[in-house]
């Protein structure tokens, strides 16, 4: 569905990415891990258009999409909820939602569609003409991925879900993103919290100074000695 064939990306003279490799097949939830500094935000970002790679290629559903715009991106079937939630905070819940539907043109369905994100996220229903600003942490989580969830995407990029929350909303947000995948989503998730991420993920890649240095299940990377010590506190 998603592949990324040897991208290297630089922010000036510095390297972020070093001829990266991975791929996403449709139904999965595929995880990327790794410290700090890593190059995972940048790895999605530059899937999604918002950095240009100097060399390689991505290919969405056999279209190349290493030169499209984000927008274009958005618009073939990939959303994604950005590190750091990057809500509107001085629009409302629902402003936020009608945001994320911006690309789309079947009224009733955003409509159904926005149901189903308040459904899905109680809470949000609770403040939909309340200021996104005035959310708590986990609420403004909950609003980037519904607002993601917004464009209708085929596949929904995560980049750091449980930044910065509590454990029991880590806990919840992990249950959520399970759920998503189970009714049809396909999931990339780039997290510091390697347990949990591989507890949910079917693949994984291990990313340092942005080279992928290990694959395989999650079920696996969970086991490896290498995981283990580097990821997972020994």
């Amino acid at each position: 569905m998603l592949e990324v064939k040897g991208i290297n990306v630089f922010y000036g003279a510095i390297q972020a990415l070093n001829d990266v490799t991975l791929n996403v097949k449709q139904g999965e939830i595929v995880a990327i891990i790794g410290s700090n500094g890593a190059g995972k935000s940048t790895l999605l970002r530059t899937i999604s258009g918002l950095i240009r790679a100097r060399s390689g290629s991505i290919t969405y559903n056999g279209t190349e999409i290493t030169e499209a715009q984000p927008h274009e991106i958005v618009k073939l079937g990939l959303g994604q909820a950005p590190e750091g939630r990057r809500i509107f905070t001085n629009m409302s819940v629902q402003e936020n939602l009608q945001l994320g539907a911006y690309l789309r043109k079947d009224t009733a369905q955003i409509a159904r569609d926005m149901e189903a994100c308040m459904d899905r996220f109680p809470r949000l229903r609770e403040r939909f003409k309340q200021s996104a600003g005035t959310l708590s942490g986990g609420e403004q989580q909950m609003l980037a991925i519904s607002r993601a969830m917004m464009s209708n995407p085929q596949i929904l990029l995560l980049d750091e879900p449980s930044l910065g929350l509590a454990p029991f909303l880590i806990t919840e947000i992990f249950n959520i993103v399970k759920d998503l995948n189970k009714d049809g989503k396909t999931v990339l998730i780039v997290e510091q919290n390697a347990n949990r991420a591989l507890e949910i993920a079917d693949r994984a890649y291990v990313l340092e100074t942005g080279v992928v240095v290990l694959e395989g299940t999650g079920k696996d990377l969970l086991v490896d000695p290498k995981v283990k010590e580097a990821y997972l506190g020994g």
